[in-house]
């Protein structure tokens, strides 16, 4: 049985914004349904954060969610399987009030985990692993060792990770708890990659300026042979543009390959402000969402002056740490800090 594996889909983000409700919509009417239906997948297995604030969600997205995703899906007669999410459990240290059950509870095609749960998928046993706070903590590792299932999947934060391109996190769980399974699918984590039997799916689609260029979309499992295959989302919603008309043969712009799209145009070089200017209008006529410009600074035009040592803002982050006198546990300051650095890209 061939069954769909969604993840951090993130209803209600951006504030309920309806250019990203219409762009989400693309994909699930254009791409996640079709398939279903050409396919016949009546399963669809949903790893966490469907909806993307913990506290609150605003109504529109809230309709948009039932009447765009839910009710789509429970007309199609397809079952869905979903775990609690750290987006989606209202406290931080326990996953009993939760955005899911209290939201979707009309719904009698929908499955809730808020706790580790073996289920059988397709004639094979899987383990779901809620997100594990403090409340939970002991009966998921317990769960987690005990079970005889030979996948697991749910919205884990493991060591050693992408959390994003070029971002490994070090600072969660030991994935050598899951050892003992064949596969793990896991959620949380927004880029896809793999190691070992763990493989984070990443999400449906691109949400922040640092998902630029990163292949997003959602994956068939078959759970007779355990393989895994990704269908890819065509749609993004960010584009770069680097400009350089000093080129015999400049780069040519086709600004209508830019419509519904939040853009940057990084300069560098610009000898004619006039085409550049006209470049900049044909974007926004095409239909551009936003233009921003950004200019590079030539300070390395000198070939006397020094290199600049250029580094990251968790490099930097954790040298400043080193430096300082603080009566406190650095390396757990040190993890909290990288929490809410990515915390800090994914609302900026």
């Amino acid at each position: 049985m061939k069954v769909a594996v969604i993840t951090d889909q993130h209803f209600g983000s951006h504030k309920g914004s309806q250019i990203y409700l219409d762009y989400y919509k693309r994909f699930y009417d254009n791409v996640f349904f079709p398939y279903l239906k050409k396919h016949k997948i009546t399963t669809v297995l949903d790893l966490g954060d469907t909806f993307d604030n913990r506290k609150s969600i605003d109504f529109v997205s809230l309709e948009w969610a039932k009447e765009n995703y839910y009710d789509v899906l429970r007309d199609m007669g397809i079952t869905v399987h979903t775990v609690v999410g750290n987006h989606t459990a209202y406290y931080k240290n326990t996953n009993k009030v939760n955005t899911v059950e209290l939201l979707l509870s009309e719904y009698d095609n929908v499955v809730v985990y808020k706790e580790p749960t073996d289920a059988e998928i397709g004639g094979t046993s899987v383990l779901f692993v809620p997100w594990i706070c403090a409340d939970n903590y002991d009966l998921s590792i317990k769960t987690i060792r005990n079970s005889s299932s030979r996948v697991a999947m749910g919205h884990l934060e493991l060591s050693g990770y992408l959390a994003r391109p070029g971002f490994r996190y070090d600072s969660g769980m030991d994935a050598n708890l899951f050892s003992d399974f064949d596969v793990v699918l896991s959620g949380h984590f927004h880029h896809k990659n793999s190691k070992g039997n763990v493989t984070y799916l990443g999400n449906p689609y691109q949400m922040y300026w640092n998902d630029h260029g990163d292949t997003r979309g959602f994956h068939i499992f078959d759970t007779e042979t355990f393989k895994i295959r990704m269908v890819k989302n065509p749609y993004e919603i960010f584009a770069k543009i680097y400009w350089d008309d000093s080129a015999e043969a400049p780069a040519l712009i086709e600004p209508k390959d830019y419509a519904n799209k939040y853009v940057k145009v990084i300069v560098e070089q610009k000898t004619n402000y006039v085409d550049f200017e006209h470049m900049l209008n044909s974007l926004y006529d095409a239909g551009a969402l936003d233009v921003k410009v950004v200019e590079k600074v030539g300070v390395f035009d000198d070939p006397e002056a020094e290199a600049i040592d250029v580094k990251d803002t968790l490099t930097l982050l954790d040298e400043y740490l080193d430096e300082v006198t603080l009566e406190v546990d650095k390396t757990a300051l040190k993890s909290l800090m990288k929490s809410l650095y990515i915390e800090s890209c994914e609302v900026a």
